[in-house]
């Protein structure tokens, strides 16, 4: 099988086809301009991971929510399951850059970090 991607590990935006045996080993990574869209795309094709960034909400905060992102990528599959986790979560003021708001999430290895500061009212 052959998988054509757009590359989005730099700027370039290289035309990528990947070729797949049937037991969904790469075979091979051709279009690439750099090492880095040669790992793009073998994981792209074999596990797919996104980053993510959102707002988690803030008590007794100068804001009602805090920018946050994942700490690393987490699996694409888990995106919508965590952005439910992530949506019941509250953090209280004051929060700051870098904090946890939400441990391991998904039990993925990744938490939940906020982005901004939010002092308290």
């Amino acid at each position: 099988m052959t998988k054509n991607i757009t590359c989005v590990a730099c700027p370039m935006g290289c035309g990528i086809t990947v070729e797949i045996a049937d037991n969904g080993e790469i075979l091979s990574v051709t279009g690439n301009t750099c090492k880095r869209g040669d790992a793009y795309a073998r994981t792209e094709c074999t596990h797919p991971e996104r980053s993510l960034a959102t707002t988690v909400r803030v008590d007794n905060g100068m804001t009602n929510v805090v920018p946050c992102k994942s700490a690393t990528a987490l699996p694409k599959e888990k995106i919508f399951d965590c952005m439910k986790v992530i949506n019941t979560a509250r953090a209280s003021a004051p929060v700051k850059i870098g904090d946890v708001l939400v441990e391991n999430i998904l039990d993925t290895g990744v938490n939940i970090v906020a982005t901004n500061d939010c002092p308290v009212k």
